[in-house]
């Protein structure tokens, strides 16, 4: 029993520390020492990331906040709805015998194909998880993460499904988001100063979902053996160049076209655990979204925008609070914002306070 409980101590403090420490290279209004002390006491409220929320865990085991899109129902693209988990039960730490999660795996991942894993039950499927498995990656941007029962367990908490639902890995699900972004500008090509704020506009390349129909930062799966830069640039070309519909010249053209935006300084804005609707205490999407600066314009103003493979429409969206995005992006987004010294809100918060 005292290894369990230390293995459960250890996967959330793991996950706590590498998202602080994401965090505090996020934020750059003010230095480490004045945020660590802030950030700790309010759960990373402070950065207005919702994952922080997620992860910080009272001495008596319970949340503090817990994760929201993880737990919601139906369980997308079904009928299927989850046990409920009230806030104060999400977290491991906080014992819970009569937890009775619903079992559901999505027909499409138990039909087999390439990307999705074979059941555990199977015989002649061994996964090595919290390590690289041949060409899959299995460990997880947060650190070490719990396995019970051959299962791996969920890190920032319960969710009230087992089983992968609509992902195809046990385990963390890798996946790559590109924030393409520009500065929004008048005829003259100025910069378009916001009349509250003060701060120049950004806006950002967004596609509409087909599967769900929100607006979101286009992106996808990394392939196995894919680099994750490959993933983020092949995602951008297909939903929102709508490159498999091109010709070879065509995707020759646009190749040459996007190399500058791709080969330029970039920023990583994020990289760990998401809050999203298809997690499972067994499965879950993580993410590395990074932002592509287009600062003059000129490299996206010569390349049409048409949406493609999972995206219905794409189009360039002005930031600010007010976006509504899938998942977690609109936290993405506003980190970007703080990166660029760009407008993000007419009521703008105070991230760090004096102690």
């Amino acid at each position: 029993m005292a290894g369990r409980v230390l293995g459960k101590t250890l996967a959330t403090v793991s996950l706590s520390v590498a998202l602080a420490s994401v965090t505090l290279k996020s934020l750059g209004c003010c230095s480490i020492s004045t945020c660590r002390y802030s950030l700790l006491r309010n759960s990373f409220l402070s950065c207005g990331f919702h994952l922080c929320s997620n992860t910080m865990s009272g001495s008596n085991g319970t949340k503090e906040n817990s994760h929201n899109k993880a737990r919601t129902s139906p369980y997308p693209g079904s009928k299927v709805h989850r046990s409920q988990v009230p806030n104060e039960k999400v977290g491991w730490l906080v014992e819970w015998q009569d937890y009775n999660p619903v079992e559901y795996t999505a027909v499409s991942v138990l039909a087999g194909p390439r990307w999705a894993d074979p059941q555990i039950s199977e015989s002649n499927f061994s996964p090595k998880f919290n390590e690289k498995d041949g060409h899959i990656e299995r460990k997880s941007q947060n650190g070490l993460y719990e396995v019970e029962n051959g299962r791996p367990r969920n890190p920032a908490g319960r969710t009230g499904l087992v089983g992968r639902g609509l992902l195809g890995r046990w385990g963390p699900n890798h996946a790559a988001d590109p924030i393409i972004t520009r500065w929004k500008r008048d005829r003259s090509g100025n910069k378009i100063t916001h009349p509250v704020s003060g701060k120049n506009i950004l806006q950002f390349v967004a596609i509409k979902r087909k599967d769900c129909g929100e607006w979101a930062i286009p992106g996808g799966m990394v392939d196995p053996g894919e680099k994750i830069s490959a993933t983020l640039k092949r995602e951008f070309v297909e939903e929102a160049l709508n490159s498999l519909q091109k010709s070879s010249a065509e995707k020759r053209e646009l190749e040459k076209q996007l190399h500058k935006l791709f080969s330029q300084e970039h920023l990583v804005i994020y990289k760990g655990y998401v809050d999203d609707p298809r997690n499972t205490d067994n499965a879950w999407m993580e993410t590395e979204a990074v932002n592509y600066h287009d600062e003059t314009g000129e490299i996206m103003e010569n390349l049409t925008l048409e949406a493609g493979d999972d995206a219905g429409k794409v189009k360039w969206m002005d930031i600010s609070d007010k976006l509504k995005l899938y998942a977690s992006h609109s936290q993405f987004i506003k980190l970007v914002t703080e990166k660029r010294d760009a407008h993000w809100s007419e009521n703008p918060e105070t991230d760090c306070q004096e102690l």
